[in-house]
């Protein structure tokens, strides 16, 4: 591989991503603009949605099977293809439960083409180039999802043409990939899940995945509705989703940069304060033209960022060899919360109104922020009883051996059952359990040699781009490297 253009050595890869973005892009738009115009119930929108996530968390575990059995190549031809026919069943019939059982079947078939991508990449790609490669690979997907967008706004009156390219895209994205010179990368090993771990090892970060999923879930799905309910036509509305996204695409490297001189968990009450106003306002306020497009694209700007600075905090706090499972469990984090936030939030805009959107991101955004504060207070707490109790049990004496490990043998002051009651005490032990290594930014551990089992916070990334790629630690395993798989 070029080691000054290393990007060229996966053309192929990324003219494939391109065109599998452009169609899912463009689907989720589509389905939600021709449901708006049937007047069709909200619920239903999310429920696409949800049902779109749930395929996304299933094909997780079912696409390492398949690629295991059958190789990379022949695993992205049939997905790809299941999924090109599934986009035309929506021409065939407008069966709304037959559309559910579709969009469930396109996760199972994203996730296996998305793992082929980026396990493809990850493998193949040095170490000392990989940060250039997947940012490269994310501005693909963005600009993908970009020109989905505008694709659709040449229809303004949706009809079937529009499934017609996007069947072709599908059916097209096979093309380089099935042609490609590259030698594809070893069978994947599927990465065990330790959920309750990690929860309590990095919960404000989970906490943050989650509630970044049921954000991305709900505006993917329900965006373009509430769009439409404000009287937008068709191409006003692909302008709406495509600003919004055109901000997540510009937001990333700044806030990467940012992330990497300012403590991530402050970074993350941040956006959760301000996105918790700025939807608040975008509820409440009746914005239109310029202000609409501003407020989305600041929203972009906040809400995108969530995920990748959540994952590469978690990444932060945990060991090398613990990666690969962390990974895993984001992914199944972010998963679950899209696929219940379109729900809630559809049934609220059915309710109440199609306002209602926003109002639920600001409370899953309020939320989050309480959250954070409640977990940084609490830690903070336990940090300082555990240095009250650590100095009033080990007091500092003087002379020549304090330092030495012979000084309570040595001193006839001591009593042994004193020192080991010390020890042994279930109380400072417990405490100290409760919080992790390298937690938060105000909480530095040192490492030491005593008898209590404290694991050392793992050095923070160089860029934002290294975090998520580096987000699994070994090379054969896939990494999903961005939330952004929208329906």
């Amino acid at each position: 591989m070029s080691s000054k253009h290393p990007y060229r050595s996966f053309t192929a890869l990324f003219l494939t991503t391109l065109l599998m973005l452009v169609a899912q892009g463009s689907l989720s738009t589509y389905l939600g603009l021709s449901l708006a115009q049937q007047e069709v119930d909200s619920i239903w929108i999310g429920a696409l949605m949800s049902c779109y996530y749930l395929g996304l968390v299933l094909g997780s575990k079912l696409g390492h099977k398949v690629i295991a059995r059958v190789g990379h190549i022949r695993a992205f031809v049939a997905s790809a293809a299941i999924v090109s026919a599934c986009a035309m069943t929506h021409v065939l019939t407008s069966q709304l439960e037959i559309w559910l059982v579709m969009r469930v079947i396109v996760g199972m078939g994203m996730m296996c083409q998305y793992m082929v991508l980026e396990s493809w990449l990850n493998e193949q790609t040095e170490s000392s180039q990989r940060g250039t490669v997947f940012a490269f690979y994310m501005i693909t997907s963005y600009l993908g999802m970009i020109g989905g967008q505008l694709m659709l706004s040449q229809f303004p009156e949706l009809g079937t043409a529009p499934l017609l390219i996007i069947s072709m895209c599908y059916s097209l994205c096979i093309v380089p990939i099935a042609l490609t010179k590259r030698i594809h990368p070893a069978p994947l090993q599927p990465a065990p899940l330790q959920i309750m771990a990690f929860w309590r090892l990095v919960p404000q970060s989970l906490t943050a995945i989650t509630v970044a999923g049921m954000m991305a879930g709900s505006f993917y799905g329900l965006a373009p509705a509430y769009a439409a309910s404000k009287g937008m036509p068709t191409e006003q509305v692909t302008l709406f989703m495509s600003m919004t996204i055109l901000a997540g695409l510009l937001a990333q490297w700044p806030m990467g940069k940012i992330s990497d001189r300012i403590p991530r968990s402050r970074i993350l009450r941040f956006n959760a304060a301000a996105l918790t106003i700025l939807t608040l306002l975008i509820a409440l306020l009746p914005l239109s033209g310029i202000a609409l497009l501003f407020a989305t694209f600041c929203y972009g700007v906040l809400a995108f960022t969530l995920y990748p600075i959540a994952s590469a905090f978690a990444n932060q706090n945990v060991e090398q060899n613990d990666r690969v499972a962390l990974s895993a469990t984001i992914l199944l984090t972010f998963g679950l919360g899209a696929c219940f936030g379109p729900l809630l939030a559809s049934a609220l805009m059915q309710l109440i109104g199609p306002a209602m959107l926003y109002a639920f991101i600001s409370c899953c955004a309020f939320t989050l922020f309480l959250r954070l504060l409640r977990v940084n207070y609490t830690q903070k707490q336990v940090k300082r009883m555990m240095d009250e109790q650590q100095n009033a049990q080990f007091k500092m004496g003087s002379g020549d051996l304090v330092s030495s490990p012979l000084a309570a043998a040595l001193d006839p002051r001591v009593d042994e059952e004193t020192v080991l009651t010390q020890m042994r005490d279930e109380e400072f032990q417990a405490a100290r359990q409760q919080v992790p290594a390298g937690y938060d930014e105000d909480i530095e551990w040192e490492r030491t040699d005593d008898s209590f089992d404290v694991a050392p916070a793992a050095e923070p990334e160089v860029t934002a781009q290294s975090d998520a790629a580096d987000n699994p630690a070994s090379t054969d395993t896939t990494i999903i490297t961005g939330p952004d798989k929208t329906g």
